[in-house]
């Protein structure tokens, strides 16, 4: 089976992990501070906070922001469910903008429209998540000058997009969103196994978040209501969770590192290709942003025959193409239904899931790999 995403560890990253596994910490030592510094000093965010996985760094992100309940925060349909229970978690409302039809993200113009309806109505959110779908960022110009028009704070739910840019900038650097979040699940362009990010420029957030990933407690006199009792002394001064990120992730999420330009452009010479082969095929590739560099996460085509999706998806996985379907509109998922939303609520969301079919990509896909993809794809569709 030929899967449509997996990690590549070389052996470099096994020493890594094995030299830890030969060091006295292998939680709370200090290689998590020196991946948290490594990214940071890739994108130019001021503040990285190393989590066990990208839902952590999502709902504690949400947390240092002060969401709550009576809140609301708004994400897109099409993306993983973490994208919007990060606001459940809080206690807060999720509400959903839908997508453009050819780039599969947020559509800043339909954005637009719904603040400015929510604004007389009285129920702006106090958070926009902007999903980076497939590895590319959203119109995040957009999205930032709205928040400063409305006065909503922005998270950039980058889980794709390590890697990627923006208007020249790195994703994560701060410039257009309050906090940054990454994913280092092992079908991401970096992993650690499970783990995630969170990345700021404000020393306040950043704080906040790393009170949250270890049980709101603190040996920081700064932080502290009484007085310091001597060396064991801590207080918890937040109610906070264990989302800490382990030693043997973090050492293999540094020496990932080290190849991360390597993994994205071989990814653009897989989508190049990928271009080429598919030509002519009743298919739709996502149209790119001319700011935004794509991390190439993942490579999504769209069906025009949308009846027979279900028909490609499985002649595809018999003959040994591990293909999958991101994503299933969140709002469609039977626990968002409950809480009122209905199919067509958001068409364009709808409408992509339809024929949505994703393809390998990995850095590992060979071109012969590749050309068995794409022949079992012309064969299902005829």
């Amino acid at each position: 089976m030929i899967p449509y995403g997996r990690q590549n560890v070389s052996p470099e990253d096994i020493q890594a992990v094995v030299d830890v596994l030969h060091s006295d910490f292998l939680t709370q030592g200090p290689v998590v501070p020196a991946f948290e510094q490594a990214m940071a000093a890739r994108t130019g965010a001021r503040h990285a906070v190393a989590v066990n996985s990208a839902t952590s760094a999502l709902h504690m992100a949400c947390r240092a922001l002060g969401l709550g309940p009576g809140d609301r925060l708004w994400t897109v349909p099409n993306t993983f469910v973490a994208s919007a229970n990060c606001a459940l978690y809080c206690g807060a409302e999720v509400g959903f903008v839908d997508i453009d039809p050819d780039t599969w993200n947020m559509d800043a113009s339909a954005l637009a429209l719904r603040l400015a309806d929510a604004e007389h109505q009285g129920r702006l959110p106090k958070v926009v998540v902007a999903v980076a779908f497939a590895g590319q960022s959203c119109d995040m110009r957009t999205v930032r000058a709205l928040a400063g028009r409305y006065g909503f704070a922005v998270i950039e739910d980058a889980s794709h997009a390590v890697g990627g840019a923006y208007a020249g900038r790195p994703v994560g650097c701060g410039e257009f969103a309050d906090i940054s979040v990454f994913s280092f699940h092992p079908v991401k362009i970096v992993t650690t196994g499970e783990g995630g990010m969170a990345l700021t420029q404000d020393e306040r957030l950043a704080t906040r978040m790393k009170l949250f990933r270890s049980h709101g407690m603190t040996r920081d006199p700064a932080l502290m209501e009484g007085p310091e009792e001597g060396g064991w002394y801590y207080e918890q001064v937040e109610l906070g969770y264990n989302y800490r990120m382990t030693e043997l992730q973090a050492a293999l999420g540094l020496s990932q590192l080290g190849r991360l330009e390597q993994f994205v452009a071989r990814r653009h010479q897989i989508a190049s290709r990928y271009a080429g082969l598919l030509d002519g095929l009743p298919l739709d590739t996502q149209q790119t942003l001319a700011d935004a560099h794509s991390a190439l996460h993942l490579y999504a085509v769209r069906l025009h025959d949308t009846q027979r999706r279900r028909q490609v998806f499985d002649a595809l996985r018999a003959d040994g193409i591990g293909v999958n379907v991101h994503y299933i509109p969140v709002h469609l998922q039977p626990y968002y239904r409950r809480l009122g939303f209905r199919r067509g609520d958001f068409p364009n969301a709808e409408a992509y899931y339809a024929g949505a079919i994703t393809l390998p990509m990995y850095p590992d896909l060979t071109e012969a790999l590749q050309d068995q993809v794409v022949g079992a794809l012309r064969k299902a569709l005829r």
